[in-house]
């Protein structure tokens, strides 16, 4: 199923020249600076919102949050900066600039608007506060060595994250006040694949009863016991796997998983017993492998992070949004 889009933006190159030279000053300079050009005054005054978003150039995007208003917090592979985009304009700004060696992969905002954002490669999480970009603590989960600290979600008193390459979680007490990290095996009907991303994506099971995460690669879903660890696999209905399943997104009973090199989005009801029956699939032609998606009333917004495309300081990356 493909929803009704606004015309591609797959031409980012050429338009892109036109804006590296606010780009490169917003990455310079932090807070403030302008990162898009947003929506014309028609498109407000109507009440079209964009669906189209410029990030600046060798960005790197890979997650995506939205809080409580119409923002969305993004973050960067390159160098871990935070870039927040007003959902209303399609305007941003580099909320935080990030340091050299390391990255923002997945994130998520608090109610109390601290950002949860997972460090890859580096094993660690960093927590940001979203209204003035400051770091406020960044923590080693794990040695850097055999590890990548990929995605995060806020469930009960801890910010789970998980580790692509071990069959571990880390357990983060939320909040500014510290606490223990918890390491949680993951024991039961887990398959760890050897050299290869596993756990990815991940968020809380319907009614706060645990926690689903994917497996990248075969491309399976687990619920997983935030006590025991204990992991049991969802049977699939309707589809044999989920191979490169990365961001997860949950409402009520409504699944949705990014399959980031399929350049689409899976869409699954849970029955409570351990199923997932796919009900659709949601692609479009802007896609250009989607990794995570944030939710925001009737829209998905997803940043394109291009694996299959250079990854370089002039690379072009946006995001997009399509209908839920």
């Amino acid at each position: 199923m493909t929803p009704r889009t606004t015309a591609p933006t797959r031409t980012l190159p050429s338009r892109r020249t036109v804006l590296r030279g606010a780009v490169v000053a917003a990455l310079a300079t932090g807070a403030g600076a302008s990162a898009a050009t947003g929506a014309s005054a028609g498109d407000l005054a109507s009440g079209r919102w964009p669906t189209g978003f410029p990030l600046p150039d060798g960005f790197l995007p890979e997650g995506i949050t939205i809080g409580g208003g119409p923002y969305a917090y993004m973050g960067s592979r390159a160098n871990g900066a935070v870039l927040r985009t007003d959902l209303r304009t399609g305007r941003g700004r580099v909320l935080h600039r990030g340091t050299d060696g390391t990255a923002a992969i997945g994130l998520k905002i608090d109610r109390d608007g601290l950002l949860h954002v997972a460090g890859g490669a580096g094993g660690t999480a960093a927590l940001i506060d979203s209204r003035t970009g400051a770091l406020l603590e960044r923590r080693r989960l794990t040695d850097p060595s055999g590890h990548f600290v990929n995605d995060v979600v806020l469930h009960g008193d801890r910010a789970w994250f998980t580790d692509s390459r071990d069959a571990v979680l880390y357990g983060v007490p939320r909040g500014r006040t510290g606490g223990e990290v918890r390491r949680l095996p993951l024991t039961g009907d887990w398959v760890q694949t050897p050299d290869v991303n596993n756990a990815n994506g991940i968020v809380s099971a319907p009614h706060g009863r645990g926690l689903i995460v994917v497996s990248s690669t075969p491309g399976r879903l687990y619920h997983v016991d935030p006590e025991s660890g204990h992991a049991t696999e969802l049977t699939l209905i309707g589809a044999e796997d989920v191979a490169n399943g990365d961001g997860l997104v949950r409402v009520g009973r409504t699944l949705y998983v990014v399959q980031n090199r399929l350049n689409l989005i899976a869409v699954f009801e849970l029955d409570g017993h351990h199923t997932a029956t796919l009900r659709r699939t949601i692609t479009d032609p802007r896609f250009d492998v989607p990794t995570t998606a944030a939710r925001w009333r009737d829209r998905l917004y997803l940043v394109n992070a291009r694996f299959t495309s250079p990854q370089l300081p002039d690379t072009a990356f946006d995001a997009v949004a399509v209908p839920a």
